[in-house]
């Protein structure tokens, strides 16, 4: 995973430094399409009645449409860079996989850069939150990203034969100065004797070569040892699947 975030970082710089100089290009380049569409226009005032030549090219050109649609097109170009900023955004949040220090930070930004990762994996899913309102955690925050990745990317395999697939994500600040995140399924869920041995290393249900067994028991490493937490599931047949993570808002050293 540290490898993973290395790679996401570099993947989010090189996409940064070209969507950057389109960014800085798009304004002038507005204000360019503007100017000309007004030259264009004072023209059509000036000389209402064109050559020949011109007037079959207006035609040609679609010349109405052709303003109209120009201008929506750059709009939309702005908008599309705007979207990459956010995702560049969200890449160097998830990316911080290798720090090894405890720093505050909102936990809602590694749920919603985690879900924009898996976002190909997750579009056939309804993805519904309720976020409370959580103070800054002080974290690990590329380890519990990865285990928020691993939860989701566990409840999407679950999910993947369920005709309207599900998944909640519910925050919710407790009396104990501790935050906990509770991700729902309404997958197939499990039966006990399986989701007693979901964090131990090694075990998986999944078909050889689709897993490794170690996603939820590096998980529980990271919650438990890492963050001195708690990393809970619940499962019923038929019902689905609910996995609650607690960890305390404030790390204190031991």
């Amino acid at each position: 995973m540290s490898s993973l975030g290395q790679l996401v970082a570099g993947v989010a710089h090189e996409i940064n430094n070209p969507i950057n100089f389109i960014a800085g290009n798009l304004k002038p380049a507005q204000n360019y399409a503007q100017s000309l569409l007004h030259l264009i226009d004072l023209y059509q005032q000036e000389y209402p009645q064109p050559s020949e030549i011109i007037q079959e090219e207006i035609e040609d050109l679609d010349l109405a449409f052709l303003a109209e649609d120009f201008t929506k097109l750059l709009s939309s170009l702005q908008i599309g860079t705007e979207r990459i900023h956010e995702i560049v955004l969200s890449l160097r949040n998830f990316s911080r996989l290798d720090e090894a220090e405890m720093k505050a930070v909102n936990i809602h930004e590694g749920i919603e850069s985690t879900l924009l990762i898996l976002n190909s994996k997750l579009k056939p899913i309804k993805v519904s939150k309720e976020y409370a309102e959580l103070p800054a955690v002080e974290c690990l925050p590329g380890q519990l990203n990865q285990v928020f990745m691993n939860i989701l990317s566990n409840a999407a395999d679950a999910l993947s034969a369920e005709l309207a697939p599900e998944i909640h994500i519910q925050t919710q600040k407790l009396p104990s100065n501790a935050v906990e995140i509770i991700i729902s399924d309404n997958g197939p869920g499990m039966p006990e004797e399986v989701s007693s041995k979901i964090f131990e290393a090694f075990f998986t249900t999944k078909p050889i070569g689709s897993g490794t067994g170690l996603g939820l028991s590096i998980s529980y490493q990271i919650v438990t040892e890492r963050h001195r937490g708690r990393l809970q599931c619940r499962s019923t047949v038929g019902e689905g699947t609910t996995f609650s993570i607690t960890i305390p808002a404030v790390h204190k050293a031991p």
